[in-house]
């Protein structure tokens, strides 16, 4: 699937192809604080497929719990998250599926980081919602 992405003052665009049945949300410590958020999807996009087509991410180099070295990569204007992926010679870009402009078809396969998760994020269906602010 084809999938375009931008960050939130469109400086940073970009373009990239991605197989919608590798969606995942992860609950893990990392992730959370990263989005400021409780948890964070994305989906894998080759090195080939993805295209960054206007500006230059800012990137944060995190370390794993694994020891594990990734790039985060954000827009330095607005601090939009783009994608991660590993430091050395990456194959694949996570991007993040609230950048991207097909996000409400790309539907989450699996999730990971369970152990992490906050209670609540886990069942979303029984809070009071409101469709406009």
């Amino acid at each position: 699937m084809q999938v375009e992405g931008r960050c939130h003052c469109g400086e940073i665009t970009y373009e990239a192809v991605v197989n919608p049945r590798g969606v995942a949300i992860c609950h893990c410590t990392d992730c959370q604080m990263l989005t400021g958020s409780a948890y964070r999807t994305t989906v894998p996009a080759s090195k080939e497929s993805f295209r960054l087509r206007t500006g230059e991410p800012k990137i944060y180099a995190k370390t794993a719990e694994s020891g594990a070295k990734r790039a985060h990569a954000f827009c330095p204007s607005c601090g939009s998250p783009i994608y991660s992926a590993p430091i050395s010679d990456p194959q694949f870009y996570t991007l993040r599926v609230g950048c991207l402009r097909q996000r409400a078809e790309l539907l989450p396969a699996r999730q990971q980081w369970c152990q992490s998760a906050l209670p609540w994020a886990m069942n979303l269906g029984a809070i009071p919602q409101v469709w406009r602010q």
